[in-house]
């Protein structure tokens, strides 16, 4: 141990005393104090230096992160995606699963290291800050920093608007690549984009943000519509409003997308720095789409910078403006109604479907613990609940602010005599009520 330094000259065994005190509690609080988040930079970090960070944090916070690979690029590079949480590897009832994907497109780089420093802020802030601690207990967080790492390899960091890097080692772009709800989309499923497709079947998120650069505003379903897609205009979703809330999250916490800011003269601009995707221009195969017509998961797309490839010098200034923001989105995930499907013998039931009365057309489903999440604002709704051989469900209720609704729902068995669903129980009254429900049960 190394012995304590001299004190400063003076008189009398006093100020030695005093002296060691101060110097011993200086240790102590240091060693209370929570371990450095590995000092990471404001530089663009390539495939190796962020895969190093990001394991180098799990092994500085075991406790709540776990790091794993979803799969590979074209050129065998690994997705890497850090969770974070209390018990990040465990499964826990009802405890939703939210995420962040970044440089999908690999010449659109801020996303990429914006995660990266909300690594760094999450694990340090973790019983220190009210806001991340209640986060990372009630929620896990995942965050794959590079979708698209052999296009970012690929990229010039001196273009500012141009495509080199955008696409992936086989030049397609996989914004264009994921099943349509509205087209046909031919196109050959790339490595990556297999990757978060099984990704978000095996885990059942229930909010999600693609980050992606070239301008400044949140994007939200649909970006598709039905026929052929020839000009810009609106095509709106069943949960219209509960999108519009969640992108107007982002867009007022952070610093300047709300201000309806054009990127240059020869840009739009975007009232409350918010927009349909479909309203600013059509596209098949996007990723949010995906997630919220195939997984249940309601996903925006969030353009961060007017420049894709910004200079590094750039990037505290781009934390800074995002960071309120990134917190804010994922504090969303608390709203609206949750709960579990089961059947007669308590049973969690897998696929059950999940729709509010009024909001029929994207059907959600439940998780294979039978466990279900609906983002709503607050009001009275109605829940349905259906799943083939079992009579359907209904069940009112109400969503209050800052308060998620739990709301179970029990499953029985069809009646062999062939009431089917003409018989719905509705939970919360004890009452039944004798009539058809017409259920919209769109193909998943």
């Amino acid at each position: 141990m190394t012995p304590l330094p001299s004190p400063p000259p003076g008189p009398g065994s006093s100020v030695r005393d005093l002296f060691s005190l101060s110097f011993s509690i200086l240790l102590l609080l240091g060693s209370l104090a929570p371990p450095s988040a590995l000092c990471l930079d404001f530089g663009y970090h390539d495939n190796v230096a962020l895969h190093s960070y990001l394991l180098n944090v799990t092994k500085s916070y075991p406790d709540i992160t776990h790091l794993h690979s979803i799969g590979k690029s074209v050129n065998g590079a690994d997705l890497w995606v850090i969770k974070i949480g209390k018990s990040p590897v465990d499964h826990v009832t009802l405890r939703p699963n939210i995420k962040y994907v970044a440089n999908m497109h690999g010449n659109e780089v801020v996303g990429r290291e914006l995660l990266l420093h909300l690594v760094e802020m999450l694990v340090t802030r973790y019983g220190q800050d009210d806001d991340v601690t209640h986060l990372l207990n009630t929620t896990t967080v995942h965050l794959l920093p590079s979708m698209n790492p052999d296009g970012f390899a690929a990229s010039d960091s001196t273009d500012c608007d141009g495509v080199q890097g955008r696409f992936n080692a086989r030049n397609l772009d996989l914004n264009r690549n994921f099943p349509d709800h509205f087209q046909e989309n031919l196109a050959i499923i790339q490595p990556e984009t297999h990757a978060i497709v099984k990704w978000i079947r095996d885990t059942q998120f229930v909010l999600s943000a693609n980050l992606h650069g070239g301008s400044l505003v949140a994007n939200y379903p649909f970006d598709s519509y039905p026929g052929v897609m020839i000009e810009s205009k609106a095509s709106l979703s069943p949960d219209n409003d509960v999108f519009v809330h969640l992108a107007k999250a982002y867009s007022f916490a952070h610093a300047t997308m709300h201000n309806v800011a054009k990127c240059s003269a020869d840009r739009r601009a975007f009232q409350d720095g918010i927009t349909n995707g479909a309203a600013w221009y059509p596209l098949k195969g996007g990723m949010q789409d995906y997630n919220y017509v195939r997984s249940s998961c309601y996903e925006l797309t969030l353009e961060l910078s007017c420049c894709k490839y910004p200079p590094a010098s750039e990037l505290p200034t781009f934390w800074n403006q995002n960071k309120p923001a990134l917190l804010k989105f994922l504090q969303q995930v608390h709203m609206g109604v949750k709960g579990i499907v089961t059947d007669e013998n308590n049973n969690g039931v897998r696929d059950a479907i999940i729709e509010v009365e009024g909001r029929e057309g994207v059907p959600f489903r439940s998780s294979e613990y039978g466990e279900y999440w609906k983002l709503l604002l607050p009001g009275f709704y109605k829940l349905l609940v259906a799943k083939s051989g079992y009579d359907t469900e209904v069940i009112p209720f109400e969503v209050k602010e800052n308060v998620v609704t739990r709301l179970d729902a029990m499953l029985k068995l069809t009646d062999s005599a062939g009431r089917g669903n003409n018989l719905l129980s509705v939970s919360t009254s004890g009452l039944l009520l004798l009539g058809l429900v017409s259920l919209k049960l769109s193909a998943q």
